[in-house]
Order: C-alpha cells, then sequence, then structure tokens
C-alpha cells in the first residue's frame, strides 16, 4: 500500500473509529456515510433531539484515543443483501436500510449515485447486488466498503474541528444530519502544520479582511450575494480592470460595452437558458416580453459582430469587456465573494479563422503571463486541458467532429505554448474544451482563473459567417477567453494571499502622512506636492499616486498602530527635525529609513519592484536613497 493508499485508509478508518466512539456515548446513534475527504473524513449521524457541540468534541476524541489505545482487529465480513436488511432493521440503522434497500432494488446502475465508498462492496451477477462488506472493531459493526487498517492502533493524528447540518442524501426534504467532520494525518507534526495554516488562513480570511481593511460589505435589504463595495475596494477593482485592458489592448483587444439583461430568446439560441434553467433571473416588462438578466456575455458580442458583414481580411476581431454576470445561486452556495450572484468577469471574445489559430491563443497565453506576472502570481498554478465526459455526451452542444478537432487543437498548443496540460474529462464548457488556469489558495482549495474555451459550435448556432479570400461563406471559429475570471472570486484570492498587504502600485491608499505635531503643516503641504506629480508607469500607465494625511491630535503611536492596521504599505512620518532636514521618515514593513524630499518623486516609484505581500529588504536601487 503507497503512502496515499494508506493515508485513504488511514482516513477511513478514523471516521469508522469516530462512528463507534458516537455510539459508545449515544447509544441511540443513527448513522449515515461517513466517507474520506480532502485532509480528513466525516459522518453523518442523526441523535434526535440531542446536538453535538463543540464542547462534546474533548470527550469524543476521549473515547475514540480509548479505541485506538486497544488496538483493535478492523474484521472485515460480507453478508447477502437480505441479510444485510435484516442487520440494519434489527439495529435501529434506517438509513442504512434505505441505502441497502436501495440497492437491491437498482442493482449496481444505483450504486454510483448512492456514494459507492460508504455502501459496502458490491459483488455484481446479473447487475444485481449478491453481497455486501460490514467492518468490525470491538462491539462496534458498520456497513462500510473499506478500506481500512489492519487495526485501531495504527491510525495516526486527529482532531475534529467541526459540527455541521447536512440533509440525508443531500436532499432538501430529508432529515437534516449532522455532519462530524476531522482530519487526520500520518504524523502528529503534519497535522500541527495543518493546524498551523488553517489558523493562517483563518486570519487571512477574506470576508475578516474585507470588513478590516473597509474593501466591501453586504447588506440584507440589497439581498444575500450582492456585494457593495466601498470606494477602498472600488479602487482595487478599477485597477485590475485597467491592467486586464492596457494589457489586452497591447495584444489586439478592443473594448465593447453590452446591456446587462437581454431577450430570453438570446439565452434560447445559444443554449445557456436550458444550461442555467434554475439559475436564470427572469426580468418581466410591462410590455409582454421577457428578459433575462445576462448570466454570460458571449451572446451579446457575438451579435456585435454579426451586425455588419466580415471579412478573412478583419479576423481575428477581439472584443473584451469587465462587465457583471447574474445567477440565482441557492441560497447555501453563497459565502462572503467567493460566491456571489452578481459578479464581475473579465470577459473577451475572438472570432477568427483555423489559420489563426495557434497565433491568436499564443498570445492570449502571453496576456496571461504579464497580468499573472504583474500580481506575483504566475508560476503558482497548473493547466487543466479541460474535456467532454464521453459518458454524458447530451451534456454538450456541437458536432462530433468539431468537438473531436477541438480537443485535439488545444491539446497541441498546450504542447508548443509548454503548458504541460493534465487532460480533466468532464470539466469542459458547453459548446467546447479549454484550458483553464488553477490556482491555490491559502487554505490549500483549487480555483480556476484564467481560462481559453475553444468554440465550433457557438457560431454555427448563430449562423456566423465571414467572407475567406476566395470569396466563399465560411464559419469564423470562436474563442472564450478570462484572465483573472470572476473579479469577486480573484479579489478573494488576491485579499487571502497578500493578508491584505497589496502590491504598492495596487493598494488603495498607497501612502500616509502621519504629523508629529501641528508645526509641520507647511511641509507637508510641499510634500503633497510631490506625490500629486508622481506617476507610476508600471505595471499600468498613469497610476496617480493614492495618499492621506493623518493631521489628527493623537500620538505617533496610535497613528503608526492605525496605518499599519489599515494594512498601508508605505507611511511618511514628518516631524520638525524632518522639516530642517528636507527629509522624510519612510517606514515600510520592516522598519524605517530616511529619504530626501528631493529623491521621494524617484523612490516611490522603484516600490513596485519591493512591496508585496512581504516587504523584507530594499533594494540596490533605493539603498542610495536612504540612510
Amino acid at each position: 500500500m503507497d503512502k496515499e493508499q494508506n493515508l485513504h485508509a488511514m482516513r477511513h478508518s478514523l471516521a469508522h473509529i469516530t462512528a463507534s466512539a458516537v455510539q459508545q456515548l449515544w447509544p441511540e446513534a443513527k448513522f449515515g456515510v461517513g466517507p474520506v475527504v480532502e485532509n480528513g473524513f466525516y459522518y453523518d449521524i442523526d441523535l434526535g433531539d440531542k446536538t453535538i457541540s463543540h464542547d462534546d468534541f474533548g470527550k469524543i476524541e476521549k473515547k475514540m484515543r480509548g479505541i485506538i489505545a486497544q488496538n483493535q482487529t478492523f474484521q472485515r465480513t460480507e453478508k447477502p443483501i437480505d441479510e444485510a436488511i435484516v442487520w440494519a432493521k434489527g439495529s435501529g440503522q434506517p438509513y442504512k436500510e434505505e441505502l441497502l434497500n436501495d440497492l437491491k432494488r437498482a442493482g449496481t446502475t444505483i450504486a454510483k449515485d448512492l456514494d459507492a465508498d460508504e455502501l459496502g462492496t458490491i459483488t455484481e451477477g446479473d447487475a444485481q447486488v449478491e453481497n455486501v462488506s460490514f467492518y468490525s472493531n470491538g462491539p462496534f459493526t458498520d456497513l462500510c466498503r473499506g478500506p481500512h487498517l489492519e487495526s485501531t492502533g495504527k491510525v495516526g493524528a486527529f482532531k475534529l474541528m467541526r459540527i455541521a447540518g447536512a440533509y440525508w442524501r443531500g436532499k432538501e426534504g430529508n432529515p437534516q444530519m449532522q455532519r462530524l467532520y476531522g482530519v487526520a494525518f500520518e504524523t502528529q507534526e503534519e497535522l500541527d502544520h495543518h493546524l498551523h495554516m488553517l489558523e493562517e488562513a483563518k486570519a487571512r480570511d477574506h470576508r475578516k479582511l474585507g470588513r478590516e481593511l473597509d474593501l466591501f460589505v453586504f447588506s440584507d435589504l440589497v439581498g444575500p450575494g450582492l456585494p457593495l463595495f466601498t470606494p477602498r475596494g472600488t479602487t482595487i477593482r478599477r485597477l485590475l480592470t485597467e491592467l486586464m485592458r492596457q494589457i489586452g489592448t497591447k495584444y489586439g483587444a478592443q473594448e465593447v460595452e453590452i446591456p446587462p439583461m437581454a431577450r430570453r430568446a438570446l439565452y434560447e439560441k445559444s443554449g445557456h437558458a436550458q444550461k442555467f434553467t434554475e439559475e436564470l433571473f427572469e426580468v418581466k416588462s410591462h410590455y409582454d416580453i421577457d428578459f433575462v438578466l445576462k448570466p454570460v456575455n458571449c451572446p451579446h458580442h457575438i451579435q456585435i459582430f454579426d451586425a455588419v458583414p466580415r471579412s478573412y481580411k478583419d479576423l481575428p476581431i477581439h472584443y473584451m469587456q469587465v462587465t457583471n454576470q447574474h445567477r440565482d445561486e441557492k441560497p447555501g452556495q453563497l459565502g462572503g465573494l467567493q460566491r456571489t450572484r452578481s459578479f464581475a468577469v473579465d470577459d473577451g471574445h475572438i472570432f477568427l479563422t483555423r489559420d489563426n489559430l495557434e497565433e491568436v491563443i499564443g498570445g492570449f497565453c502571453k496576456t496571461i503571463e504579464e497580468v499573472h506576472t504583474a500580481l506575483g502570481m504566475y508560476g503558482d498554478h497548473w493547466v487543466s486541458l479541460s474535456l467532454r465526459d464521453p459518458s454524458t455526451p447530451d451534456a454538450y452542444v456541437g458536432d462530433e467532429a468539431d468537438w473531436i478537432e477541438a480537443e485535439k487543437t488545444l491539446a497541441h498548443i498546450s504542447d508548443i505554448q509548454g503548458l504541460n496540460a493534465k487532460p480533466m474529462e468532464g470539466e469542459a464548457a458547453l459548446y467546447g474544451p479549454k484550458l483553464d488556469f488553477m490556482y491555490k489558495t491559502v487554505t490549500g482549495n483549487e480555483t480556476q482563473l484564467a481560462t481559453i474555451q475553444l468554440d465550433f459550435a457557438t457560431p454555427k448556432r448563430f449562423e456566423l459567417e465571414y467572407i475567406d479570400e476566395n470569396g466563399e461563406k465560411q464559419t469564423p471559429i470562436m474563442v472564450h477567453r478570462a484572465i483573472l475570471g470572476s473579479l469577486e472570486r480573484f479579489m478573494v484570492i488576491l485579499i487571502e494571499k497578500t493578508a491584505g498587504w497589496f502590491p504598492f502600485w495596487l493598494a488603495p491608499e498607497q501612502v500616509r502622512i502621519l504629523t508629529i505635531n501641528d508645526t509641520v503643516g507647511d511641509y507637508v503641504d510641499q510634500i503633497k506636492e510631490v506625490l500629486d506629480g508622481t506617476l507610476l508607469m508600471k505595471p499600468i500607465k498613469y497610476n496617480e499616486v493614492r495618499y492621506s494625511v493623518d493631521m489628527r491630535n493623537e500620538s505617533l503611536g496610535r497613528k503608526i498602530r492605525d496605518a499599519a492596521g489599515m494594512k498601508i504599505p508605505v507611511t511618511l512620518i514628518v516631524g520638525p527635525k524632518d522639516v530642517e532636514a528636507k527629509e522624510v521618515s519612510v517606514r515600510l514593513q520592516d522598519g524605517e529609513q530616511k529619504v530626501k524630499l528631493s529623491d521621494l518623486k524617484d523612490f516611490l516609484p522603484l516600490m513596485n519592484e519591493f512591496t508585496n505581500s512581504l516587504q523584507l529588504f530594499l533594494p540596490v536601487k533605493l539603498q542610495h536613497m536612504v540612510r
């Protein structure tokens, strides 16, 4: 058994031990399923009117450690399914009984739908379940597929983490159970490291920092899942948008503007009305027209392309826009900026010929690299070659031959661009395969940012045309692309990655001037004049310095703490001695230096070379300016 298999078996064994401990404490417990999940396990439990709280974790863990100390052997047995149903009924386990009855009724076909990992080993005979497996340790027996370790004493380090509500089998209307989560690792050192990272992630939580740094708010009156961005948060979004606009324009993109809604017929033609049936926001007109708040932007951009005749000489045509999309997400799925009902996407659509394909996608790969590098993120990713799930062909639109060509084309482009894309079945878009740039958050979760989607189907659905060099009508190919994806979701990554210490060029407030007393007002005006005359030209051009002045009648220590609390990259401390010396005290995260007022205009643009989430040193270019 390799390390990954051993870890899986260990976590599965600990889920079993958890249920065993819970039954010792609450003999009336009824159990659902207890699968392995990332970094640990959970078990769904029904205790009737009894609610497990965090205060109960200690006694549950004590029972678990007792079971582990006894080094009880895990014994595997099998029963015919009819005997297993009798066991479940006699043991007072209605949830296990329901699963077994469903297995008996539907055979192996339903096993996948019921999370077969927790339903027992299936012996197939004419598509009929014959036997299911059980595991026992001490007096406790559970229906389970396994695998488990040899004995309870071989499990590693663990900790119960939280309790949450969960509908039985994930369906509203079913009984609500208590889902008890735990984490588990082979060694205590690995567990301690994981717990430390969780604490770090908690401190960096974007919802917490969003409040503290005054970036965004939510309002019950506005509605759940609809964030409101403050001036500081809006500054970050504006600068991110400008970064993408300037770099996108450099690679041939043109900005367009579209309305926030369209007739439902537009999305019926594109196929999105069927795909997002339960997520569409319907808008009723007084004039008997059915509108929809746009869930996607591509059908709108198609109408711009289709408004006038096109020639092969015009292609490629690349439209780009940062604009809001709207989807009626389920309330339980909403959370901070991670999942919202209204979200801005840096959306782009390229209309091109087969001859343009490699050059255009290669250029967009360079766009992604340049934008992500400016944000200090390029290289912290892997690329998914997102393909169809061949078992569900009805989930996609378009011709089989086009899909085959599109998938081969993206695989080839991945090779020539050195992306080393990993094929991932079932991750394709509705209309075509894609290259997804995947990043890890500080909590270890993976999320997609940039995407390149190759679409042969949609231009055919809309009967798009261009005239080729022979005067013949041809159908263009369409590439859907995004650089950061949803700005809201990207801000989650950005806030948590930097802990709120944004790069100097992006910080909503880059500089704060702190006065020691009220005698330095005239000198502060001179500093402000320098700041007003300073423009940052990297990574975006004409980026004016954003600053404030704190002249409150407060102690300098209080002013410094307040500036640090708002994660301001640079504070300029001004006192009478600074006025005499014609200099300022520049305070960064790593300490304080003196800079001549005459050097300040050159000093600030160089901050982009080293101010990021960890300001640890001054580059050589700056050392001659400070003392």
